[in-house]
């Protein structure tokens, strides 16, 4: 394959402060190998080069979505939508979900909970080159109590030799890191409270504990405070939701000693919010949604890391938008060059792909996203791709090839 040359108005590499006016992007086969004033680069191609000019338009890292579930159908009983269903026709679902993530310009996605491995047979399939999609990061069925949040996935345990026996099977089908559900969840029948807690603290240092010699992160669902207390102590990665639940609920318990606690260990927050987040604190009523909004500023200022997500398959959460939902993060106050970050850099890291992806940089993967006009005075155009490169291949969105 030759050389590619993308040129733009402005490139935009990932971190804050990063921006080339009239810049562009050279890649070969699936690498980005030079970034630069267009002038610059230019110099550096071969004579065979093949030139896409977007004039007007910004070229900047393929976005990643954190929290998703590729195995769920927005808008569908989750329960029934995934027990009941076949192992071929849930691969068929998730491998359109793949494309539409596509569509919505991510580029690399973390799939937090699937039925049996399926996740990890699609991305390895992914990989191969077999179906198109996202780079997916797979954690495989969620580790749960019988019958507690999500038991029909398949990761079912109760005490400490089946904790350790089923995160030793999750890493033997090839998972990219653990799910914990610390917490209870509201979309499983019967199953624990959000905010209660599923675990013990010595069950999750266990969890962690036999995750890191499989050398794997961990991801804990969390909702109530003591959930995410205990999770923070057991040293887990991610917290997913964070939503600091009082235990009992009818209320939030924002603990400073926690928070400080987890952003001085830098474990990333994602609290994995749809595109509509609008109607969503509409729902919680003007009271709770001023509550909520301090809650994430609250966090922010503890210096506690913030990585996005919409928990895509879940209510209606689709898999077609993304863009949307980092207008929360607009709303709660974030600069745009901070919420791009968040989106492209501090993902990846929090993703443990820094180095890989996440940015536009020299020996980093090609994935690239080009959107018209400027993402730094109007957030909304992230959702409007010109282009969209994945590990250096041109992906055509589906309402572009109709």
């Amino acid at each position: 394959m030759p050389q590619r040359l993308f040129t733009a108005s402005q490139v935009l590499p990932g971190p804050c402060g990063q921006r080339i006016p009239d810049g562009a992007v050279l890649v070969d086969d699936a690498t980005i190998t030079e970034i630069g004033t267009r002038e610059a680069v230019e110099r550096l191609a071969a004579d065979d080069v093949v030139r896409q000019d977007f004039p007007g338009s910004t070229i900047l890292p393929g976005l990643i979505n954190c929290h998703v579930h590729l195995v769920f159908d927005p808008g569908q009983d989750p329960v029934a939508g995934v027990h009941d269903v076949s192992e071929a026709d849930l691969l068929e679902r998730m491998a359109r979900h793949a494309r539409q993530l596509l569509d919505a310009g991510v580029t690399t996605v973390r799939d937090l909970g699937d039925r049996d491995g399926l996740a990890i047979r699609l991305r390895d399939r992914v990989n191969a080159g077999e179906l198109p999609g996202p780079r997916i990061v797979a954690a495989g069925p969620p580790i749960t109590v019988p019958q507690g949040h999500c038991w029909f996935l398949g990761g079912e345990a109760d005490g400490e030799r089946e904790l350790r026996d089923r995160v030793r099977r999750t890493a033997a089908l090839g998972a990219d890191l653990i799910k914990v559900m610390v917490s209870g969840g509201s979309i499983t029948p019967n199953s624990p409270a959000m905010w209660a807690s599923q675990f013990t603290p010595a069950e999750l240092r266990t969890i962690v504990e036999e995750a890191s010699a499989a050398g794997l992160p961990v991801a804990a669902h969390a909702h109530g405070t003591e959930a995410i207390a205990a999770a923070v102590d057991a040293g887990v990665t991610t917290i997913e939701h964070c939503t600091w639940l009082r235990d009992g609920g009818g209320g939030y318990d924002t603990r400073d000693d926690v928070a400080e606690r987890m952003a001085g260990r830098g474990i990333h927050a994602c609290v994995a919010w749809p595109p509509d987040w609008p109607g969503f604190l509409d729902r919680f009523g003007r009271e709770r949604a001023a509550l909520i909004i301090d809650r994430f500023r609250w966090m922010n200022r503890v210096g506690i890391p913030l990585i996005p997500g919409t928990d895509a398959g879940l209510g209606h959460s689709p898999f077609t938008e993304f863009a949307g939902a980092l207008g929360l993060y607009e709303h709660v106050g974030f600069p745009r060059e901070r919420i791009i970050e968040m989106a492209t850099v501090v993902s990846a890291g929090a993703l443990g792909l820094d180095g890989k992806t996440g940015r536009l940089a020299t020996c980093h993967s090609a994935d690239l996203l080009v959107v018209p006009g400027d993402p730094l005075t109007d957030l909304g155009v992230l959702g409007r791709q010109e282009s969209l490169v994945v590990r250096g291949q041109t992906w055509k969105p589906a309402a572009a090839s109709s």
